[in-house]
């Protein structure tokens, strides 16, 4: 019997092409639903993937349909983790110029996609060991006691 307390987790691996975006939406509008979101933290979760998912394929792939980029979605009974990884060369967050964490800086050319992520979600992390790994964690909360 499995741990009920155990993460559930779903994976998938799509070509770099912004159109299959729409598929990413699907399963996070999904995760979100079985997670039981509310409709505002819904919102801000799939605009925080949408902008991961768009990243990695523009960024990290160029856009090259023969390049993979692999989510995953860690079902944690107190929170969301998504994580998305593309096998480009990596940046520096500190290159994308100026503080990319405040509002100042989002209609910047570069960099406001972090920032979006970061008003999004509770925490983000980047990792560049092969690649960039985006981790973007939502915490779940609590549901109010039926009366």
């Amino acid at each position: 019997m499995p741990d009920p307390k155990a993460p559930e987790t779903i994976r998938l691996s799509i070509p770099s092409r912004l159109e299959l975006l729409s598929f990413v939406d699907k399963v996070t509008l999904e995760v979100c639903s079985r997670m039981q979101f509310d409709e505002e933290a819904v919102s801000g979760i799939t605009m925080a993937v949408i902008e991961a998912g768009t990243n990695a394929i523009q960024h990290g792939h160029q856009k090259d349909p023969d390049l993979q980029v692999d989510m995953e979605f860690v079902m944690h009974p107190d929170q969301l983790e998504v994580i998305v990884h593309d096998h480009g060369p990596g940046f520096v967050v500190a290159d994308m110029g100026g503080d990319v964490t405040t509002p100042e800086h989002l209609f910047d050319a570069r960099g406001r996609g972090i920032f979006i992520m970061r008003a999004c979600m509770d925490r983000v992390e980047f990792d560049f060991d092969g690649g960039t790994v985006c981790r973007l964690y939502k915490q779940r909360q609590p549901r109010a006691a039926a009366v």
